[in-house]
Formats: structure tokens, sequence, C-alpha cells
């Protein structure tokens, strides 16, 4: 059964609580008003080239530019192709090693990009109190419905939307104390689990929650079982983010947003123990830090958007 369970994917965050005087507790996710203005792009590359900059950490993502339609891959996992203007999204593990190697290939040439990989410290976080069909469902109504959910979410991570919303930068969704830090090794009711791939904010019931980027609204659903109200975002190429155990949905699937927009209210649906946003992101089937991706993406378009592009050759 516990194997059943462990293939449900995205699981939900739970409570946000976090032991009084932890590094959680004290950190706190800005509100940002304002939406990030894009420059004028430098010209799309003619020729095989390959520029990335962003979150060189675990957990990270980065953008790179190069010839359009040229094959990216990292470590030599593909990760499709440049889009039309040479963009291409890619991300890195919590377990990554201390290198990447990022290479760029069309019409027989490759190049590469060698970056050095941040390693990061995780905390170990326990949440106690939570609903035992929540932690090991054993009702078989509750198995269906979880099969059901899960099919569901499978069907909006293949999403790969012909977008480009990270080049907008990455806001805020919520303002509110950091609860629970993205990685952090979970314990459920006394039981290890596996790391918790989302930044919980806690913040009042009915807080209005924005879109980061623009993009597309590939799921949107009041009632899952784990993760209760549940938003899904693709900002383009399959880069998802994610908005848990929320008490209002503004939107529906299909849906285009805009930076800033609001897209439904906090609340403590699914498995969770107090109002919070659970805020998650995944990159074609990797896991991602969204706090991390504020920073990278404002590095990537510092230097993709303002500089010519440099190749290096393998």
């Amino acid at each position: 059964m516990r194997a059943l369970i462990a293939a449900f994917l995205l699981a939900a965050c739970a409570a946000p609580e976090a032991p009084a005087g932890s590094e959680a507790s004290a950190a706190t996710a800005p509100f940002v008003d304002e939406v990030a203005a894009t420059p004028a792009f430098p010209p799309t590359p003619a020729t095989l080239t390959l520029t990335c900059a962003g979150a060189f950490t675990q957990g990270g993502v980065a953008l790179c530019r190069t010839l359009p339609g040229a094959d990216i891959s990292v470590d030599g996992v593909a990760f499709g192709a440049a889009d039309t203007q040479g963009w291409a999204v890619v991300g890195f593990l919590r377990e990554h090693g201390p290198q990447a190697r990022i290479e760029a290939a069309a019409n027989g040439s490759t190049v590469v990009q060698a970056v050095d990989i941040a390693d990061r410290a995780f905390d170990i976080q326990r949440v106690n109190g939570l609903p035992p069909q929540t932690v090991n469902p054993t009702d078989p109504e509750v198995i269906a419905r979880i099969q059901r959910d899960t099919a569901l979410k499978q069907n909006a991570f293949g999403s790969t939307a012909p977008l480009e919303g990270w080049l907008d930068g990455f806001i805020w969704p919520v303002e509110g104390p950091i609860s629970g830090r993205w990685g952090n090794q979970r314990i459920l009711n006394g039981e290890p689990r596996d790391p918790h791939y989302g930044v919980d904010i806690a913040a009042p019931a009915g807080t209005p929650i924005r879109a980061p980027a623009s993009g597309t609204v590939v799921l949107a659903n009041p009632d899952m079982h784990f993760e209760g109200g549940l938003v899904f975002i693709d900002h383009g190429q399959g880069l998802i983010t994610m908005y848990l155990h929320m008490s209002r949905l503004d939107v529906a699937p299909g849906d285009s947003v805009t930076q800033g927009q609001v897209i439904g209210a906090v609340g403590a649906t699914g498995r969770a123990t107090g109002p919070h946003l659970c805020w998650r992101m995944r990159f074609r089937g990797r896991q991602l830090d969204p706090t991390v991706a504020i920073d990278g993406l404002a590095a990537a378009r510092a230097a993709l958007l303002a500089q010519p592009n440099a190749s290096q050759s393998d």
C-alpha cells in the first residue's frame, strides 16, 4: 500500500507551522505589486551558440539562448528544443552534483556551457495532527479518488505551452511568513516521507493569490484529496507552477493569466492544518524551488536580454 501511495505525484503540503525561532518562521515572502517590463530582445541567434544564466543551484532554474530549434540537454538528459526565438528552460534537481553540462545541438554540431551547481542544506520539518487518510490512505474510496486526482495532475504535467512567461521574471504570489521551506525532509505524523517540494507561505484565509508570471491555466480543481483547491499554470515549455490548499479559484483550465493577476485565495483545504499557500514548481518531471527562481529569472533577464549571445564549442 505504501508503494502505491508513493506513486501518487504531488502529495500536498501540510501544516504551515514551524518551531518558534526557527529559520523558517523568521523569513517572510514579500509582496511585489509591480510587474517587470520586458526589455527589447537581442537578435535571435542565426548560428549555433549557447548562453545560459539563472539560478545555478540545487532546485534552481535557468534560461538559455541558442539557435531556434536546437535540442537542449543537461548532463545527457533531454529538455526538449529551443523555441522559435531561441529560448530554452533548464532545471536542476535537489540532489544535483557540483557541476552541470548544458548542451545545445543542431545540424550535427554541439555547443556546451559547463556550470557549477551550488550545494544547499535542507532542514527536517515535523508535522503532526494530520488526518490519517491524508497520510496513509486505506479507504478504497479514498484511494480511488487519489488515483483520479493523479490522472488529472499527470495530464496537466504534460503541458508544454508555446509561451515565454518566464521572461516576465517572477513575483511572489502572496506575502507572509515562510512556514515550510522547499527541500526539507518531512516527517508526517511521526513517519519520514519524501522531501517537501513546495514553499509554504502562511497567510490569512481569503488572501488573494497572484500569478507570479504570465501563462496558461492547465489545471484548476477546487477539491483534490491532498491539495484541496489546486491550480497549475504553465508559463511556457512546461515550466509549471502550482498553488495548493486554495479556498477559492478565480480561473479555469484554458484561461490565460498575466503577471500579478488574482487567480484565487489562500485557504486550508486538503491536507493542511491551517491557512497557507503551498507554492510549487515543476519542469519536465523535475521538482524546482520557486523561491530560488525569483532571483534566478531576474538574473537571467539581466544577462540574456541585455547581452549579445556567446558560444562555447565542445
